[in-house]
């Protein structure tokens, strides 16, 4: 007696995820897979098939909406600098005092840093590897050509640091050097965690609390370091 062959399920195209409202929710699902794969491994090191397992979907269904892994690669730095790079230029670009900005800028680096801790490491191995892509991206990031933005953010940075200057209450520093030195100080426990963490025996609780600590000490020690 012949058995009856079994009915095998139909595979899923990549094209029926066309329907409205599942598209958009399935283009969600693999970029929140790919900045977890990418953020745990980096660009290199990430696998189509480990970020098509973990949006639980298939790899064609991957290749389908971003083609290959450039682009997805892409698309997951984009989406991670916007949630860092627009703060530095809108607390930059306003009138708020330096103090202000200093205590803004900090609260803002370590706060969001501390819900997303492999950021750091991840935007500087980024950065590296693919310095082509910067201008592009980071103009995606902060929505206009950062060589036509930072400038003028720059300009009214000198501005008041050259009115402090004048007052006595700051010694001279050029605008790049006090964002820079202000964003590194921020950025740089996050990118060390790994060393931090062997050095001072930090465990994940350690660390928080250091960082706790940190955002209190961090702007008093700052602007200390710029009077005269």
């Amino acid at each position: 007696m012949i058995k009856p062959a079994r009915k095998r399920k139909p595979v899923r195209s990549p094209t029926a995820a066309k329907i409205p409202g599942r598209e958009a929710a399935t283009e969600q699902r693999i970029l929140a897979a790919a900045r977890a794969v990418f953020l745990r491994h980096g660009t290199a090191g990430a696998r189509m098939q480990e970020i098509a397992a973990e949006a639980g979907v298939n790899q064609a269904l991957l290749h389908y909406y971003f083609r290959t892994k450039e682009r997805l690669s892409a698309a997951v730095f984009q989406q991670v600098a916007s949630r860092i790079f627009p703060a530095l230029v809108q607390t930059l670009g306003a009138e708020t005092s330096l103090d202000g900005k200093i205590n803004h800028l900090i609260a803002i680096y370590l706060d969001n840093l501390s819900q997303n801790l492999f950021v750091p490491g991840y935007l500087i191995s980024e950065l590296h590897h693919h310095p082509e892509r910067v201008q592009q991206l980071l103009s995606g990031a902060i929505g206009a050509d950062p060589q036509i933005v930072m400038p003028a953010l720059l300009k009214t940075l000198e501005r008041q640091i050259n009115e402090r200057v004048r007052d006595g209450t700051m010694r001279p520093i050029k605008p790049q050097q006090f964002v820079i030195n202000l964003i590194s100080l921020c950025i740089f426990p996050f990118a060390a965690r790994p060393m931090l963490s062997i050095v001072f025996g930090m465990n994940d609780a350690a660390f928080m609390r250091f960082i706790e600590q940190r955002k209190k000490e961090l702007p008093e020690f700052f602007r200390g370091a710029l009077r005269p």
